[in-house]
């Protein structure tokens, strides 16, 4: 899915801020898996606020990989250079933009400092293969996706996020999405105001 931008839906990052951070701080890898992460805003926001609010220390351990479909196949190429043009850029808060992007010397556009964007690995990945991108997860974001699914699809897909989310590990979907029941027994809600659930062991 291509529609996104930078600091979308802030509710659930904050959310993911004030939750998850105790638990990926404990942990000596951070993994994230981004599915559906078009063009890179979301990836690169969730590692923005993760910097913010972690430091140095425990940021140089984060890993997220960021994964979609890309059917236009260019999603790889914007991630890993990390520049967006003017107009992307935005919605950004002007403290932050200052601080984590870098402006072109026209003027035209703005990339993403190099700590910032060797934190985000883009691998193109289709979610209906139901083969996870990685293991051991300390979270897991995924928005804008699973709506477009049916509904058989979206549970099949939350069930191998479960399985790969590692013990107590965060689910995160898109605010304005509900968790089927068929799998809210695999889940415990953390807040009423977001989307954001824990792993709940079997």
């Amino acid at each position: 899915m291509a529609f996104t931008y930078f600091f979308r839906d802030m509710q659930t990052l904050n959310t993911i801020k004030d939750y998850t951070l105790p638990y990926l701080k404990s942990r000596q890898h951070i993994k994230i898996w981004d599915a559906g992460c078009a063009m890179g805003p979301e990836p690169y926001s969730l590692a923005i606020i993760l910097h913010a609010n972690m430091g140095n220390m425990y940021f140089r351990n984060v890993k997220i990989i960021a994964s979609d479909i890309d059917g236009s196949d260019l999603f790889e190429k914007i991630i890993v250079e990390g520049s967006y043009p003017r107009a992307d850029v935005q919605r950004i808060p002007e403290e932050i933009l200052i601080k984590y992007l870098t402006q072109s010397i026209d003027k035209t556009s703005y990339t993403i400092l190099p700590e910032i964007r060797n934190s985000v690995n883009f691998i193109k990945h289709d979610l209906l293969s139901l083969v996870p991108v990685e293991k051991d997860l300390g979270l897991v974001l995924c928005k804008n996706v699973l709506l477009h699914f049916t509904q058989e699809e979206r549970i099949k897909v939350i069930r191998m996020f479960y399985e790969c989310l590692s013990e107590g590990g965060f689910f995160a979907m898109e605010q304005t999405q509900k968790l089927p029941e068929e799998v809210k027994n695999l889940f415990e809600p953390i807040v009423s105001n977001a989307q954001l659930f824990r792993k709940i062991g079997k």
